[in-house]
């Protein structure tokens, strides 16, 4: 890290000495006892620039206490409707690169976002991310015994069709829940199953995006196995990536059949019954508090997030126009969180 850097660091360490209570309890939360790095995220979330890197996290801090971010994990949803949440919002922790960091795994193409409301696809979005924040990479951190702070994400792009713009308003509102609030936690961005569509549509938004986040997204062939085996053991790989060929072992094909978007996938169990559990705590220290209700604010999209939702919606409305497919389309909003 440069001495520019580490002074922009002390400057912005300095600015935030000067928040309230709550702020600094949920400050507290965000970083789980590494501030510097955390600053550093939300620094290099804004270029460097310490007045913008000031206000984006003023801002954070204060859509946390808003929304009572800090108490999410201990807000569960009903069991039967987080089942259907798993089924139509398809995400999951699949392993660990060899680095250490967490594979986190998100079946784009398929995710329906039809069985349950809005608000309860953001909450748990929201869970994901702080249980991930202050569970998953604090393990994986005492583990390996040096700060991990970030994951790697394999996006399946399998099932990608015209048309179902109706989910972009949702998916650009937790793109931007993510790119405001939880910046810099994606080391790299791999795109598997990429049909026509998203080369197509991936041509028109990628000159859009910052350099920092284009630099984060790597397009593989196909499933992309042979290409991420590099990065991770045949263990951590998600089951999209699996697909076998005639030379592969049938060790191999027996040992990956785990669907890791499922309700009933370890990942999954633990979650859940983190936050029953720490839903019991709560109860027991805040009897009054409704640990089931959650209604979250979502910030406005900044600008250049908003060019690429409409990019999108624009591109999609133009090849249904060009080619006269019929079906539903899942927008897709890569941001550098």
């Amino acid at each position: 890290m440069g001495i520019g850097n580490q002074e922009a660091i002390k400057q912005l360490q300095t600015l935030i000495e000067n928040v309230d209570e709550q702020q600094k309890k949920s400050f507290q939360n965000l970083h789980q006892g590494y501030p510097t790095e955390t600053l550093a995220r939300f620094l290099k979330g804004r270029d460097w620039n310490v007045a913008k890197a000031h206000k984006m996290l003023i801002d954070c801090l204060q859509w946390r206490v808003e929304n009572e971010i800090d108490n999410v994990l201990a807000k569960p949803i009903q069991a039967d409707l987080y089942r259907a949440i798993r089924d139509s919002q398809l995400v999951g922790m699949s392993g660990y690169s060899k680095e250490g960091l967490p594979v986190v795994a998100v079946g784009v193409g398929l995710s329906t976002f039809d069985k349950a409301s809005d608000k309860h696809y953001v909450q748990s979005h929201i869970q994901l991310n702080e249980y991930r924040d202050r569970v998953i990479l604090p393990t994986a951190t005492k583990k390996h015994g040096r700060y991990i702070g970030t994951c790697v994400k394999v996006l399946d792009m399998t099932g990608l069709k015209l048309s179902a713009l109706s989910q972009l308003r949702l998916l650009t509102s937790i793109s931007t829940i993510d790119d405001l609030n939880y910046p810099e936690m994606t080391d790299t961005y791999y795109i598997v199953n990429a049909p026509y569509v998203f080369s197509a549509c991936w041509k028109v938004v990628k000159p859009l995006l910052q350099e920092r986040t284009r630099k984060k997204v790597q397009v593989l062939q196909g499933c992309g196995k042979e290409e991420l085996l590099k990065i991770m053991d045949y263990a951590s790989l998600p089951h999209f990536c699996t697909k076998e060929d005639s030379k592969s072992s049938r060790h191999h094909a027996s040992l990956k059949t785990e669907n890791c978007f499922s309700f009933d996938h370890v990942f999954h169990q633990q979650l859940y019954n983190y936050i029953k559990q720490q839903a019991i705590i709560m109860e027991t220290s805040l009897p009054i508090m409704r640990q089931g209700s959650f209604y979250v604010h979502v910030p406005e999209p900044n600008p250049d997030d908003a060019k690429i939702a409409k990019t999108i919606e624009t591109e999609f409305n133009k090849m249904d126009n060009q080619n006269g497919f019929s079906n539903s389309v899942n927008g897709v909003a890569i941001n550098g969180h």
